[in-house]
């Protein structure tokens, strides 16, 4: 798959489940869903740097049939809304319901789209106009790390998960930086002067 001609918005790229909202196993229902500390914080921040807030997430949640596709948009719809309220609009929501092993019926299949595949992030690139190559990704799993790698992500940052677990040892050169918390990735200057576009500031 190829992301064609290269767009002109940078785009900050978020996991989902361990970055965004606690990560519970499988969680696609509003009462097993609680964010992150700091993440809305770091996600207006990232926004107001010019930024185009993109979640692209594995959730083979639904291809076990833990959940359904209709369960997970409404969730998704209220936690767009969420980011919308405090000033941190998400411009687009990405998922893979597959997997090649555990799933069922249509969903049980290898893809592009599940990570450490860069099919989101490519569809993304191309649905949203973005420039992959100013774009940064935050994940708290290699295969985070992996799909951007793939999809020419130059800026790879490595976060605890649920901001308390310390991750693994990652192979050398895959993650570019390393936080507990997305909201102290956004506040340390260093790591902001090597990313940021120059675009203007948003209010």
């Amino acid at each position: 798959m190829s992301a064609g001609p290269p767009g002109t918005r940078p785009a900050a790229f978020l996991d989902r489940d361990g970055v965004i909202n606690i990560d519970r196993g499988y969680v696609g229902h509003r009462e097993d869903f609680t964010f992150v500390p700091g993440v809305v914080e770091g996600a207006r921040g990232l926004h107001r740097l010019g930024f185009a807030l993109v979640v692209v997430t594995n959730q083979s949640g639904i291809g076990r049939g833990l959940y359904d596709e209709t369960t997970f948009h409404h969730l998704t719809l209220w936690m767009k809304q969420q980011f919308a309220d405090a000033r941190a609009p998400l411009n687009g929501v990405y998922y893979c319901p597959h997997h090649p092993t555990e799933a069922v019926g249509s969903y049980r299949r290898d893809c592009d789209c599940r990570k450490p595949a860069a099919g989101m992030l490519l569809t993304a690139a191309r649905e949203l106009q973005l420039d992959l190559g100013r774009s940064v990704m935050f994940g708290d799993r290699d295969s985070d790390l992996m799909a951007a790698q793939a999809a020419g992500v130059p800026n790879r940052v490595l976060l605890w998960t649920d901001a308390c677990q310390e991750p693994d040892t990652v192979p050398v050169g895959l993650a570019t930086s390393s936080f507990k918390r997305l909201d102290e990735a956004v506040s340390d200057r260093d790591f902001i002067r090597s990313i940021t576009p120059q675009v203007p500031v948003r209010q």
